[in-house]
């Protein structure tokens, strides 16, 4: 769980556990266990190497609302804006329209975020 909070934020993870129906409970642990504890724990890759391959494979398969979310989790992994431009154009044109105007979106919302939290 630790390193799902580290790259999606407590907010999301707060909500994603809050949502969790009996039904859902076991998919809910098997992502934490599966994807947040063998995979992004893994040697051999940085967290910003793997935001770079979540983030070209979901805007390719124009997952837009995971691509937001983890435009977000590329931020806190260390990439700069200008990398997360860099890799919707991999996933062909019309691809890459669709995901600049979803990263965009979530940039602004993460820019947001860091003011009002400054502001607090």
């Amino acid at each position: 769980m630790a390193i799902r909070r580290e790259v999606l934020g407590d907010e999301h993870v707060d909500r994603a556990v809050a949502a969790t129906t009996p039904f859902t409970e076991p998919f809910q642990d098997l992502i934490t266990r599966y994807a947040w504890g063998e995979i992004w724990s893994r040697p051999g890759l940085s967290r910003a190497e793997r935001s770079l391959i979540t983030l070209s494979v979901l805007a390719a398969l124009q997952h837009e609302q995971e691509l937001g979310m983890h435009v977000k989790a590329a931020l806190r992994n260390g990439l700069t804006p200008e990398q997360i431009q860099e890799v919707a154009v991999y996933a062909g044109v019309p691809v890459a329209n669709r995901a600049f105007r979803v990263a965009q979106r979530a940039l602004a919302e993460a820019r947001a975020a860091d003011d009002a939290t400054r502001q607090a």
